[in-house]
């Protein structure tokens, strides 16, 4: 057992005086409520600047007791003591932050801008500590004498790692230029985000009856509703919300609205009051300038360091082979569907425009396969997918979920599940959170309340993760119904959720999805490849109605146009990730934005540039949510997770030896040893892309597979 540290004894200090105080604030003790989950219903707005502020103060205080012991420095006073400072701060900002995200509101926004400078003070403070930096390099340098395994070693070269990479060895001025670029930089994503979900909010198209030929009776209804909470009862509301967008262009008959739409969804936050034209630009100059202060030639150069790709020369390789294998598809693709187009419109399609795609891709997809997403919605009703989804975890890892609602949760949408292993053991808390609203940004995402961690006295202390969706509401005569795309959504939101819930490690820092950027991806796009597996499917998809199982013909149908558009799918996801690149190789700022970014997805771009639309100023993912110089690493995941399920593909899909394996050389690893290693010691060998290619029945090219062979060292 180790010995208490001289910092948690600051920290005990600090929280014992506060709670003298009588200070009511939820944040400053232990939560009163079932597993100790967060009492939402207890936290209002007015507590959260004091509770960082408070936070702040333990930080801080806990990183001074360790500056100040006088013991030589030793991994468990340093390193350790270092991996448990910040505990307070962080249960703020895991409520905070996620609620900003997921149920947020104008004073919550206003209150992260100026919360953002005070976190990024805090951590600059911190990551130039000289005292503190002294004593790690000390510890790194010595690392030999102590009996470290391999969590500990992984741990060790993190934080020396992390705090050489924030400026710990740089000198005078440039330490405080350091300082000055960093808050700067938190300051500007954190206005880009909200710029993004603000204008977002802003749009709403009014159409009437005569406007809605081809539109499916749940995106009717889901619009008559949107339109009668604003009183307008009769007419039809449709905002620019994922799931009304995404229905929209796939079945509008209305090429002049499918236009409108696409042309106000894809130049957003071009102009105007949100505008974030002026702010990735600046985003990208400051990164740039951070890189080259840490002795790096570009962004990129820098962030990719602690990554599976290491470098950036490894990220093109990968994206470069992946474009020459599947632009031959996609062109073959694109011929049969202007021919198609052509024929159905009885008239020469050349060209197809960016927001007819969806359209005539639809329309081919039922010619050929008679499948229709919206025919399949009554077999995949909300709370079957939900048994369907979980159990999948029930047989892979023996996992159980029980409805708790005794557990307090931020939105009446929400609910909260406790996990259970096979043997009955309590493994943590998932929320799901699945329908849109204002307050929530839009896309579906995983995160965590709460990580889990082992105790100085060896008590785990489990993980409260959540997974954020934007799926079909339901409406006044029908429940939630989702489409195939919105389950493989789940799928995957709750293969990341499976990451943060069976972490088994000892540090906080290392558990769950707190992994390298390129590995994180792979449970979750690993469960994706359940959606087009009948065995899977048989288990839960059932009409909400009668009851009846999906025929076997839909899921024949499912599975025989899985590999549709599977190369325009490629070759989009590319562009986001060369255009990610682009702007994080700069070596001088950039000068025309919409000229920069059309220049850099040339090599993959499927339509001609639309004047006056981007993709840039909308993707949160690089300027506001930490995949800077990281959106390749969805492809670099796609080429594991391929490789991954060719395993139960052979040995079958729920086969318990190779879930055996998954788990405990994944799942429950998170980022305690290298994932090259982790990897190699579930598959046995490195990954390579053919399984990819065979999945989405791409006929590879001369010398095109290629090993993602990295050195772990």
């Amino acid at each position: 057992m180790r010995k208490i540290t001289l910092a948690l004894a600051t920290s005990l200090t600090i929280m014992t005086q506060a709670n003298a105080a009588g200070n009511d604030n939820p944040f400053f003790k232990p939560y009163d409520t079932v597993h100790e989950t967060v009492p939402f219903n207890l936290i209002n707005n007015s507590h959260y600047e004091e509770a960082v502020d408070r936070g702040i103060e333990l930080g801080l205080a806990e990183v001074e007791a360790i500056c100040n012991n006088r013991a030589t420095p030793d991994f468990e006073n340093t390193i350790v003591a270092l991996d448990h400072a910040g505990k307070d701060l962080n249960r703020v900002l895991n409520v905070f932050f996620n609620l900003l995200s997921a149920d947020g509101n104008d004073e919550m926004m206003e209150l992260s801008l100026k919360l953002t400078p005070k976190l990024s003070d805090y951590e600059t403070s911190i990551s130039l500590n000289t005292r503190l930096w002294d004593k790690i390099k000390y510890v790194y340098d010595h690392r030999d004498l102590y009996n470290l395994d391999a969590e500990d070693k992984t741990l060790l070269k993190r934080t020396y790692d992390s705090f050489a990479r924030n400026g710990a060895l740089l000198q005078g001025d440039d330490r405080e230029t350091y300082r000055k670029l960093n808050a700067r930089l938190s300051e500007l994503t954190t206005k880009f985000g909200q710029n993004v979900l603000k204008e977002l909010n802003t749009y709403e198209v009014w159409l009437t009856a005569k406007d809605l030929g081809g539109l499916p009776e749940s995106a009717v209804e889901a619009a008559a509703l949107a339109a009668k909470e604003k009183g307008r009862e009769g007419e039809y509301l449709f905002t620019l919300a994922q799931p009304t967008y995404i229905a929209f262009l796939k079945y509008s008959d209305r090429p002049d609205l499918r236009e409108k739409m696409w042309r106000l969804y894809n130049s957003r936050n071009t102009k105007g009051e949100y505008s974030n034209i002026g702010v990735m630009k600046e985003i990208a100059e400051t990164r740039l300038k951070i890189a080259n202060l840490l002795g790096h030639k570009t962004y990129a150069d820098y962030a990719l360091e602690n990554t599976m790709a290491e470098r950036a020369d490894n990220v093109y390789r990968l994206l470069n082979q992946l474009r020459d294998a599947y632009r031959p598809a996609q062109i073959t693709e694109f011929k049969e569907l202007t021919d198609y187009a052509s024929k159905i419109e009885n008239r020469k399609i050349e060209t197809l425009n960016p927001w007819d795609y969806s359209y005539y891709s639809n329309k081919l997809k039922n010619a050929k396969y008679s499948y229709n997403e919206e025919e399949l919605r009554p077999y995949f009703e909300l709370n079957n997918v939900i048994k369907g989804v979980f159990g999948l975890a029930t047989k892979l890892y023996g996992l159980t979920f029980i409805e708790n609602p005794a557990i307090p949760v931020y939105h009446k949408d929400v609910k909260a599940f406790d996990v259970n292993d096979a043997n009955g053991n309590y493994i943590g808390v998932i929320y799901t959170d699945f329908f849109p609203r204002e307050t929530k940004r839009p896309g579906a995402w995983m995160t965590s309340f709460k990580e889990e961690w082992t105790e100085d006295n060896g008590t785990i202390s489990r993980p409260h993760v959540s997974i954020v969706m934007n799926f079909t509401k339901p409406t006044d005569t029908k429940p939630s119904l989702l489409t195939p795309y919105e389950v493989e959504t789940f799928l995957h939101e709750f293969g990341h959720a499976l990451h943060g819930l069976l972490a088994n490690t000892k540090y906080t820092s290392l558990s769950g999805t707190s992994v390298y950027r390129d590995f994180v991806e792979l449970p979750s796009q690993f469960n994706e490849n359940y959606m087009t597996e009948k065995e899977f499917l048989d288990g839960f998809a059932r009409h909400y109605q009668t009851g009846e199982t999906i025929p076997t013909e839909y899921i024949d149908k499912i599975i025989a146009s899985s590999r549709f558009g599977s190369a325009y799918a490629c070759l989009r996801q590319l562009n986001f990730g060369l255009t990610d690149m682009a702007w994080h190789t700069i070596t001088e700022p950039v000068k025309d934005a919409e000229a920069f970014e059309n220049a850099a997805g040339k090599s993959v771009s499927m339509f001609a540039p639309v004047p006056g639309t981007m993709m840039s100023p909308q993707f949160s993912h690089i300027f506001s949510g930490g995949y800077a110089a990281g959106y390749y690493s969805y492809k670099w995941a796609e080429v594991l997770d391929a490789d991954a399920f060719s395993v139960f593909k052979k040995n079958g899909i729920f086969d318990k030896k190779s879930a055996d394996a998954f788990l405990n050389n994944v799942l429950t690893k998170g980022g305690t040893e290298h994932p090259a290693e982790l990897y190699r010691r579930f598959r046995g060998q490195d990954a390579t892309i053919d399984a990819l290619l065979e999945r989405d029945g791409i006929k590879p090219a001369a010398k095109t597979t290629v090993d993602l062979k990295i050195n772990k060292d």
